[in-house]
């Protein structure tokens, strides 16, 4: 049996410091779990020699790794899928699919509870529907009556890592405080205070558009693009997210990403954030429902009827607004790719070539000439696995967590 790298113990009461020296081993330690379990996360699983050649580590440290995540339940190792060649093949290492982290969604109308495993899949989403947005202690306690059901440890096997929320509003990341949502009428609500007074369990509450865009970054449209800018549109209106290098773009509180806030009509409505002309007053599902006279704009999009005059108007007005918030994405912030997710990759499908050669036209030609605007991958499931991320990045930052 491989012999597993040096371990941290608890130290006693009244026991001596580690020496530094210790304390960087230790550190070294932690950060090579971390690396492997970043590999093999959300993907079909890694060989025990990719890894190696991936992180440069030698065959011995990559065994002593796998070998300390397995006993922390947190992979398994498989045999390979097909034949490798000459020689033994190298065993597969994957994610545990047990470890889970439980999802929370709250919108103007319900609360989306899911549960998303280690390695990416899906396990369940459930929506409570609510007769008004709910409020946050109302959130938190539909959360808590749904653990039972959707992932019970001792009735499933499954281990659950934490609470992952994603909130339609701006929320300040380094204590879970939701300081504005108004589709949900929250002020200064301390959401993942609630959560884990509720649970029992550790949660993390972040902006559900940022979210959004590190899943379609690590999982869907954008992934293997280290820079691209995300907006998203539903109901409660318009949001974003930026990927920059590789990492999400949060600001100095983690408020940055308010995309569906910028100017793009100064004679337009006021919004309710109290300023005019803001993207997400002129640019609207429920408009874009009314002018197509449908309710599936997910359909029209695909089946690309010819719109009449009234309907291709109303398109036309929005791809163009549209257009100008993308124009200054791409100006500021020189993205790869701009992917657009809900009601927006719908729109996007009713005339791409006009919102292209709109932004084209409208953004400084370096920053446009690599760019491209694609449609969201993850669909409905893309806030699940935005949240779920939240926690398994700090699991994977301290795979030892799990199990303290």
């Amino acid at each position: 049996m491989t012999e597993a790298l040096p371990g941290p113990s608890a130290p006693s009461p009244g026991a001596p410091l580690r020496s530094p020296l210790g304390s960087n081993l230790d550190g070294v330690r932690q950060h090579n779990l971390g690396t492997v379990l970043r590999l093999v996360h959300g993907t079909p699983g890694r060989s025990r020699s990719e890894l190696t050649r991936v992180t440069g580590l030698s065959r011995s440290t990559i065994g002593a790794l796998v070998s300390e995540l397995s006993a922390l339940g947190l992979v398994k190792e498989e045999e390979p899928r097909e034949p490798t060649g000459v020689g033994r093949p190298s065993p597969i290492v994957v994610a545990n699919p047990d470890v889970v982290v439980v999802t929370v969604n709250p919108e103007i109308d319900g609360v989306v509870v899911g549960v998303v495993g280690l390695d990416g899949t899906v396990h369940r989403r459930a929506r409570h529907t609510t007769d008004a947005p709910p409020t946050a202690p109302e959130a938190a306690r539909i959360v808590a009556d749904q653990l039972e059901g959707l992932a019970t440890p001792s009735g499933t096997g499954l281990r659950v890592a934490g609470v992952g929320a994603a909130v339609p509003g701006s929320v300040r990341v380094a204590d879970g405080v939701v300081r504005m949502a108004p589709h949900l009428e929250w002020v200064d609500e301390p959401f993942a205070a609630l959560l884990e007074e509720a649970t029992g369990l550790k949660a993390l509450v972040a902006n559900d558009a940022s979210l959004g865009a590190n899943a379609e970054h690590l999982f869907g449209a954008g992934r293997g693009i280290d820079d691209l800018v995300y907006f998203n549109g539903g109901a409660g209106g318009i949001g974003g997210g930026v990927i920059t290098h590789g990492r999400p773009l949060a600001g100095s509180s983690g408020y940055a990403g308010e995309l569906g806030h910028m100017l793009v009509n100064s004679a337009g409505d006021r919004c309710h954030c109290g300023a005019v002309g803001c993207l997400e007053t002129e640019v609207s599902q429920a408009r874009l429902r009314d002018a197509l006279g449908v309710d599936d704009l997910e359909a029209a999009s695909v089946d690309a009827e010819p719109l009449d005059a009234a309907s291709r108007r109303e398109v036309e007005r929005q791809l163009g607004y549209l257009a100008i918030a993308i124009r200054n994405a791409v100006n500021v912030l020189n993205p790869r790719r701009v992917v657009l997710g809900g009601f927006l990759g719908a729109l996007l499908g009713l005339d791409p070539a006009l919102l292209d050669a709109e932004v084209r036209a409208q953004s400084l030609a370096a920053s446009a000439e690599q760019v491209e605007v694609v449609r969201a991958e993850l669909g409905a499931a893309v806030l699940t696995v935005g949240a779920a991320e939240l926690a398994f990045t700090r699991l994977i930052a301290d795979p030892i967590a799990l199990q303290r």
